[in-house]
């Protein structure tokens, strides 16, 4: 498994995609730091940009990548190598090379800025932590669709979906059931409600961290008295690292029982 991470790893760090990925990140984040001169507006500003970004190229290229390393795959199971071995192989080496451009395009332009160190340096690591975080949960529900579909238009569909239902559908569901039974108490269902999506329980612990829950209004209250707490900041990273684990798991059960 090692070997296949290996290579897969040094294989998708020379990709085209990987450089493009560092590029967006490494001038989106110098260009902000150049015109704003301060890290805590700059950290706010590419808040969404790595919540929506960092998941649609977890998804996307993850997705791209399974298919098109299906005959290496393939290659590979003909000889006496566990399955498990090498699907999870080119997922940490997927997950790992997209990761390394995160954090050099993110982290290049904040240590020369001179963030280390500073007041502001809490903030620049749990923004940096949720970015790998959706990065390896998303690679992972990327791999789910993929083997799961062996039509690679099904697949695509699928992938981009998911993506858009938990960016988007899924806040636009959640502001209107809060609007229809407004009346009702709901912050333990609202809370509870988060932990399903990690885009939105990445973007919540964020806000919190950076002390900018009053955006969110009655919600920004009702997550800063649990979230806000070590006991609920513990609780939503385990959630995060469960919204990681299981698509792993998910994925491998699906391998197991392929026939190619």
């Amino acid at each position: 498994m090692l070997k296949i991470l290996k290579y897969s790893f040094f294989d998708l760090s020379r990709s085209y995609w990987s450089y493009c990925y560092l590029l967006f990140f490494l001038i989106t984040t110098t260009v902000l730091l150049y015109l704003s001169q301060d890290p805590f507006k700059v950290m706010v500003s590419l808040l969404n940009i790595v919540l929506i970004l960092t998941p649609l190229i977890g998804i996307m290229l993850g997705t791209m990548y399974f298919y098109n390393s299906r005959e290496f795959a393939e290659l590979l199971l003909a000889q006496p190598i566990k399955r498990t071995s090498v699907f999870l192989g080119q997922y940490l080496g997927l997950s790992l090379s997209l990761t390394l451009s995160f954090l050099l395009g993110m982290g290049l332009p904040f240590l020369f800025f001179g963030v280390f160190g500073s007041d502001h340096t809490l903030d620049f690591l749990m923004l940096i932590a949720v970015g790998v975080l959706l990065t390896l949960v998303f690679t992972a529900l990327a791999f789910v669709v993929a083997s799961r579909f062996e039509n690679k238009l099904k697949g695509f569909g699928l992938a981009i979906l998911v993506w858009l239902s938990l960016a988007v559908l899924y806040d636009g569901l959640m502001l209107i059931l809060m609007l229809v039974f407004e009346s009702y108490p709901l912050e333990k269902a609202v809370l509870a409600a988060v932990l399903f999506n990690p885009i939105d329980l990445s973007r919540i612990l964020i806000m919190l961290r950076l002390d900018i829950s009053a955006l969110l209004g009655f919600t920004g209250a009702v997550f800063n008295a649990f979230l806000g707490t070590t006991q609920g900041m513990l609780v939503a990273f385990l959630a995060l690292l469960l919204w990681v684990t299981s698509p792993v798991f998910g994925f491998l059960h699906v391998i197991r029982g392929k026939d190619f």
